[in-house]
């Protein structure tokens, strides 16, 4: 990755404009610079980590994403999420069945509610 300005190219953020011009090339990163790596842990909820996962793991969750159009980061740390929660997949198909269930019996008493006042 380029800390020279270069991938700020279409940026139209004020401060591209303002370091367009400077180089950062040598500059430290986060990680390294100790307050500000307890900067941003405390101003961020989530943390930067590096991780190996089995690669037919990753291709799982990157084909997922896809097709769901998101990022398989974002897959991966809900499922990480539901993991420390205590969830297991039983538990978010017995959601998913309860929640498309009181959709469907929703709108069938809708209609029968609308059926009954044309009568």
């Amino acid at each position: 990755m380029s800390f020279n300005g270069e991938d700020m190219k279409n940026n139209s953020d004020k401060a591209y404009t303002k370091f367009k011009d400077y180089d950062f090339a040598d500059t430290k990163p986060v990680t390294k610079t100790p307050h500000l790596a307890k900067l941003q842990a405390s101003a961020g909820k989530k943390a930067r980590i590096t991780m190996r996962v089995d690669s037919n793991v990753l291709a799982v969750f990157k084909a997922r994403a896809e097709i769901a159009g998101g990022s398989y980061q974002t897959l991966m740390n809900e499922a990480l999420k539901q993991f420390a929660h205590g969830l297991d997949l039983s538990d978010i198909v017995r959601d998913a069945v309860r929640e498309t269930l009181d959709k469907h019996l929703t709108k069938r008493s809708s209609k029968r509610g609308k059926k009954h006042l044309a009568a």
